[in-house]
């Protein structure tokens, strides 16, 4: 049987998972599987950098699912940096769709 790896670090920049509403959920259930999985091979003291670029996925709905990862990967974290775009990445006032690229990096504290 081989051993399950472990890393001390891990970053999730995925491409878009969605570029319209209509597939949002399906975006979710990928976005979910990925921190799933990357939680799971995070012990005590990991951490957890994931980013995402959908727009229609708001930064409550993509914590949200970093959330339901870790209570499935039986896993508590605590919330490091959430990260927004930067200088070089502007958000005009008049086009919401530009304020599109949100990330959480978490600390593995616990495994259940």
């Amino acid at each position: 049987k081989h051993a399950k790896p472990e890393y001390d670090l891990i970053i999730l920049d995925p491409p878009s998972f969605t570029r319209n509403k209509k597939t949002l959920m399906d975006a979710m259930r990928g976005y979910k599987e990925i921190h799933l999985r990357s939680l799971k091979l995070l012990e005590k003291g990991g951490i957890l950098s994931t980013f995402c670029c959908s727009y229609h996925a708001s930064s409550e709905l993509f914590m949200e699912n970093l959330v339901d990862a870790s209570v499935d990967a039986k896993k508590s974290a605590r919330l490091v940096m959430n990260h927004a775009q930067r200088a070089d990445h502007p958000i005009l006032i008049s086009i919401p769709e530009t304020g599109y690229l949100k990330g959480f990096t978490v600390e593995v504290i616990a495994t259940r």
